[in-house]
């Protein structure tokens, strides 16, 4: 699996520091190193970024995300809302954040350009409440 051009070029846009990982069932992981969380009021204020790209991806939609090391809400020490569980990815145990694009996934629309935006959103400062 590879990720679409679109998707490549958002990455690269960004300027993340990103590697992709294809796994053998046809998905795969796509990894953000340094995150930066602290707009969101997160400490820590960095954190590696992971997305679990599904195999029938950009049909299949963009899910949760997951952060390691884990980050909380720096003012109480508390993880965010439905952001306690963890999971192990790619060697590492990763803080999930269960999180879903409001509206629905529309193929052939969204990508990794919509979902950064769900994440963005949640990090820098909305989904911290």
């Amino acid at each position: 699996m590879d990720l679409p051009t679109r998707d490549l070029k958002f990455l690269n846009e960004r300027g993340y520091d990103w590697q992709f990982s294809p796994d053998p069932q046809g998905a795969g992981c796509l990894l953000i190193k340094s995150y930066d969380v602290s707009a969101g009021g997160f400490t820590p204020t960095a954190t590696d970024l992971m997305i679990r790209i599904p195999p029938q991806y950009p049909i299949a939609p963009l899910d949760m995300w997951y952060c390691d090391p884990p980050i909380r809400i720096a003012q109480t020490g508390q993880f965010a809302i439905a952001s306690e569980v963890m999971e192990p990815h790619l060697g590492r145990q990763w803080q999930r954040f269960s999180r879903h694009l409001n509206g629905g996934w529309q193929s052939g629309i969204d990508g990794l350009r919509s979902f950064f935006a769900l994440i963005q959103r949640e990090l820098q400062g909305v989904g911290n409440q």
